[in-house]
């Protein structure tokens, strides 16, 4: 899989920016009179990884003009390290656009976790490569691979038709293209058919395919094992018979990667990954990983999968730098890996919390 490398960007993504707001303390959202605010995105989430190491990373979005909330959005993204661009629309008075917000509960035991999104007036729906000086950041100064998920790619038509722009003038400048297909029950309400189409133009131009353990299933309709319940184990080598299908359907991809997640509470996951690349699959078997907060764990994977791609170390430190990446954002209030060093993020996949000194 050849890569471009001498870039500005090490990974670019295309998205639509918002605010998460948390309960302190684990509490619940309807119990709570304390909230920590974060700026969010699943695609920004996935560039946290390389850009926390030291990389350049570019978010490619939409702004609110003079909007408070884009100016945090703004100076939280500067201060993770990724850059920015986006055009700046008025707000239009009070029912006008807006930034969306994403009220979640981490859960505690046995009171799992709870998300509710808000994104009525979200100004990322209307995303468009317009926007985007293509050429200048493809051709002239460079992107290694450009992230996109499914969440951007189904919010509106306008999304999907800027995504899968995108991905084509990337690919045509030599850059890879990494497609997370994080399916949502509630953006593909009553659009299965046309969602499904977009979505296999939008697989047929990746090089990496990523989901979790049933976005194959929702998305692009193949048959796989049955989402959640116990025994994950056991599931390991019907996934693989999927993806094995998934590759046959898009001989594009040269990486196909899937989490395994098994929920013991809201604090205990089983934490897994099934990964193949040519012919020559990797695992890591489901093992038990403490839970600050889950939302993030997904995206976590996938960007510590992209930076071992990046870095051109062997296959097998792809998966395994995704899977500890994906435990180290689920470590955090916070939705996305911030590794101090890439020692940090190995000494997750070992197993080794001693003290540092």
């Amino acid at each position: 899989m050849e890569m471009k490398k001498n870039v500005k960007y090490v990974l670019a993504c295309v998205t639509s920016m918002g605010v998460r707001i948390t309960p302190l303390n684990r509490m619940a959202v309807q119990n709570s009179t304390q909230f920590y605010m974060q700026a969010t995105s699943a695609e920004t989430n996935v560039l946290n990884v390389a850009s926390s190491l030291g990389y350049e990373c570019l978010a490619l979005t939409k702004f609110v003009k003079d909007s408070p909330i884009s100016d945090f959005i703004k100076r939280q993204l500067r201060a993770r390290n990724i850059r920015f661009e986006g055009a700046e629309v008025p707000q239009g008075g009070p029912w006008g656009y807006r930034h969306q917000f994403n009220i979640a509960d981490s859960g505690f035991g046995l009171r799992g976790a709870r998300v509710w999104n808000d994104r009525a007036g979200e100004v990322g729906r209307i995303l468009s490569a317009d926007d985007f000086d293509i050429e200048r950041i493809f051709g002239t100064e460079g992107v290694g691979i450009l992230h996109i998920s499914g969440l951007i790619a189904a919010m509106s038509e306008e999304t999907m038709k800027c995504c899968l722009t995108l991905a084509k003038a990337a690919k045509s400048c030599g850059t890879l293209v990494s497609f997370d297909l994080n399916y949502r029950a509630s953006f593909w309400e009553g659009r299965h058919e046309k969602l499904r189409s977009a979505f296999h133009e939008l697989a047929s131009c990746a090089d990496i395919l990523v989901g979790n353990e049933e976005d194959f299933q929702l998305c692009l309709g193949f048959s796989g094992p049955e989402a959640g319940g116990k025994n994950l184990n056991a599931k390991i080598e019907r996934f693989q018979t999927m993806i094995a299908q998934v590759k046959e359907a898009y001989p594009n991809a040269k990486v196909f990667a899937t989490t395994l997640r098994e929920v013991i509470s809201a604090n205990v996951n089983l934490w897994g990954a099934v990964m193949l690349t040519g012919d020559q699959w990797y695992i890591e078997k489901p093992r038990q990983i403490e839970i600050l907060d889950r939302i993030g764990g997904g995206d976590g994977f996938t960007g510590g999968l992209l930076y071992g791609i990046w870095k051109e170390w062997p296959p097998e430190k792809w998966l395994q730098f995704g899977w500890a990446s994906g435990a180290l954002a689920a470590a955090s209030l916070n939705d996305y890996a911030e590794p101090a060093d890439e020692q940090q993020v190995w000494a997750v996949y070992a197993g080794n919390a001693r003290v540092q000194r």
